[in-house]
């Protein structure tokens, strides 16, 4: 808090002085009296005279008064326009050089730690391209130098760039006032010393630099095509290889906005999501609270009972949900929007060419523009030894492996405590299967708020789950209808469970095999490596969902399918990077878990400085009405500010109270506007509100209090 006082007060001073000698610079007139009276102390003592006049200049350049214009002409009159470009030069450049650093180490580190989840693309794009901005700015000055100076010290460009890219870019015009200053006496006007055409060619000179990086661009992307022959024209605009959630997002951009586009899907539409992941799961997770709910019907005012469980109508009931959604993802449905949906394997045979395997034993060429690659991922089979050989499932497998049983599992071992972990071992123990849960880390959703992860691990618990976690597996195998894992914990203690089943939910690798990816030199391991705009390696080629990474959900699947679509349509023009800033992620376990950027432990990780904000759900008056009081709302603000940094909600439909958070954080709108908002009662949508309020009510002044104490005190007379 020291440092940006200390700053306040040096720019206060700064400003200060710099009001006082602008009341006192001497017009036009003056100054030349003022230079002529200086010049014959400079021809007796010149090398004194330099060094003085070099201290001055950097001083009131590091300092930003506004005399870098008089000094700079005074510069040309007195030393010429070499001496007085050396001098100037040099002047300007460790200047703003001191500006830079003085901005850096007296308040870099609260704007960061104050907006730093703002600034990541900012702190990037520096990073990369920051000199080319520099160069520019100093040769078309939009902002004035000193600003330029103050803002860059906040980003993390390095000193030495900063230097070198100022001393060579505020040469052409230093040299300009400089040798207007050695023609001083013919001057009319300050005004006339940069002329419209000069300044058009200091802006001209300024894009160089980008048009050379186009150029260079452009060359890339030749070099790395120049293995193949490009296409004279072209069958499509956009070919779409997997019609999971990013490819059907793709291909519904791209027929939305008429390209002419061809979806290739070599298994069934919808893709994992659909029918082996998240509509399955949440299916069977249903009943199986439907289950829960008729064994604590007491909670309702009704008599408890155990529930008989017809494990193969709840199959087919999972089976049923399938049915009923998949024709939002069907060829029908595409192909009346305008997509042509080819059934068939694609292999990319060069950076515009993808060759289709189709069903009869056929193939076909077809050639785009663009190719985006959403072929999802598929479940990872740790490297445990006799793992494979133990035959287990995954959540990829088990529904079909588990649709005809007329009972679940017996017992049932999940190798994984992740969110699909958490979420399985809760369906199934409810569904009553014994289950024990294997984690190696030392907890339950490490990615998590630890708060929200303790209260799942409860919740699993009371529904019968035996939880091991910080043990990680060492071997496993199969003995007749016996599957077994062998365990070890960090103290190296060893333990055996012995199951049914083994279900493994460890993790998700790309499904490259066949693609074609290695002779094009793009890396897929474990995702397909791309750029901010899901650019591969090889131009023209993009990837999308869990193909791409980072995130295995299907929302940021649809989310980067958008982008995709339209950088590879429109990337000519403009390409737009992808931003997972406001991204939401849902643990769908009872109580759900939500969240939406950082947790108050990855916060502190990155060096935030947060303040927490709890709402406990037992608060609230719709929890109190629906039995669902467990949970809590928590909300991460900057000290004294109600900007949105990062929600976690714990409890009852926490991924739907979510939304309102999620939206106010994507448009900039703090807590003060979510508690002016009207939320129906009794809603547990109220949480929102009555977070806001909890965060108002802690900020409320107690001085200002105590005057309106005494204020109405003075009302009643």
């Amino acid at each position: 808090m020291r440092k940006p006082i200390l700053f306040a007060l040096l720019l206060l001073a700064s400003l200060g002085l710099g009001l006082a000698l602008m009341g006192r610079l001497p017009d036009l007139d003056a100054f030349r009296s003022l230079v002529d009276g200086l010049q014959a102390r400079v021809a007796a003592n010149f090398w004194a005279a330099a060094a003085i006049f070099l201290c001055t200049y950097v001083a009131a350049t590091s300092l930003s008064l506004p005399v870098a214009v008089w000094l700079t002409l005074a510069g040309g009159a007195l030393f010429g326009f070499v001496w007085g470009t050396v001098l100037t030069s040099f002047g300007a450049s460790l200047g703003a050089t001191g500006a830079f650093l003085l901005s850096r180490h007296l308040l870099r580190d609260s704007v960061q730690s104050r907006f730093g989840d703002r600034l990541g693309t900012v702190n990037r794009g520096v990073a990369r391209d920051g000199a080319l901005y520099l160069f520019t700015l100093r040769l078309i000055p939009v902002l004035p130098f000193f600003a330029i100076n103050l803002l860059m010290g906040l980003t993390p460009m390095r000193t030495g760039t900063f230097y070198a890219v100022s001393q060579i870019a505020m040469l052409p015009a230093g040299m300009v006032y400089v040798n207007a200053g050695t023609r001083l006496a013919g001057l009319e006007r300050i005004e006339d010393i940069v002329s419209p055409p000069l300044l058009l060619s200091f802006a001209a000179l300024g894009l160089v630099p980008w048009f050379g990086k186009l150029l260079a661009g452009f060359l890339r992307r030749r070099r790395l095509r120049s293995r193949w022959t490009r296409p004279a024209r072209f069958d499509r605009n956009l070919i779409v290889i997997g019609a999971g959630a990013a490819g059907l997002v793709t291909a519904y951009v791209a027929a939305a906005v008429k390209a002419r586009v061809t979806l290739v899907e070599s298994g069934r539409m919808g893709g994992d999501c659909l029918n082996t992941g998240c509509v399955p799961s949440k299916a069977l997770i249903r009943s199986a609270k439907a289950a829960h709910q008729m064994r604590h019907a007491s909670r309702y005012g009704f008599a408890d009972h155990e529930p008989e469980i017809p494990f193969r109508e709840v199959m087919a009931r999972v089976r049923r949900v399938i049915g009923d959604i998949a024709p939002h993802d069907s060829v029908e449905r595409y192909t009346s929007l305008g997509v042509d949906v080819v059934q068939g394997r694609g292999k990319v045979i060069d950076p515009w060419t993808v060759e289709i395997a189709q069903p009869d034993g056929t193939s076909r060429r077809l050639t785009a523009r663009a190719i985006v690659l959403a072929t999802g991922a598929a479940p990872v089979i740790p490297p445990v030894p006799g793992l494979p050989e133990a035959g287990p499932l995954t959540p990829e497998t088990l529904w079909d492996a588990l649709a005809d049983r007329d009972h679940p599992p017996r017992s049932l071992a999940v190798l994984g405590g992740g969110p699909a972990g958490c979420e399985l071992a809760q369906a199934f123990a409810r569904l009553g299967s014994e289950v024990t849960l294997i984690e190696a880390l030392p907890r339950l959703l490490p990615k998590e708020d630890a708060e929200a992860a303790g209260l799942v691990t409860g919740s699993l618990v009371a529904d019968g789950v035996r939880i091991l976690a910080g043990h990680g597996a060492t071997a496993a195998g199969r003995e007749g209808g016996v599957r077994w894992i062998t365990l070890s914990d960090a103290a190296g203690a060893g333990l055996r469970v012995d199951c049914d089943e083994i279900l493994v939910t460890a993790g998700r690798r790309v499904r490259s095999d066949g693609l074609g990816l290695e002779d094009l030199g793009i890396q897929a391991d474990p995702v397909i490596e791309t750029d901010e705009w899901l650019e591969t390696l090889c131009p023209g080629i993009y990837a999308a969902g869990d193909a791409a990474g980072p995130f295995q959900l299907t929302h940021a699947g649809a989310h980067q399918g958008w982008h995709a679509a339209v950088n590879a349509l429109f990337g000519q023009f403009r390409k737009t990077r992808v931003d997972y800033r406001c991204l939401p992620a849902t643990v769908f376990t009872d109580p759900e878990v939500a969240r939406v950027g950082p947790t108050e432990e990855e916060a502190r990780q990155k060096g935030l400085v947060v303040e927490v904000t709890r709402f406990p759900l037992a608060r609230l008056d719709r929890a109190i009405t629906d039995g669902a009081t467990e949970g809590f709302v928590k909300v991460l603000t900057p000290p004294g500010r109600d900007r949105i940094l990062g929600v976690t909600i714990a409890g009852e439909h926490a991924g739907d109270l979510l939304a309102e958070f999620v939206l106010a954080m994507r448009h900039g709108l703090g807590l003060s506007k979510i508690l002016s908002t009207v939320h129906s009662y009794p809603t547990l949508a109220e949480a929102a509100k009555l977070t806001a309020g909890e965060w108002r009510r802690a900020h409320v002044s107690p001085r200002l209090l105590a005057l309106l104490e005494r204020y109405h005190g003075w009302r009643r007379g």
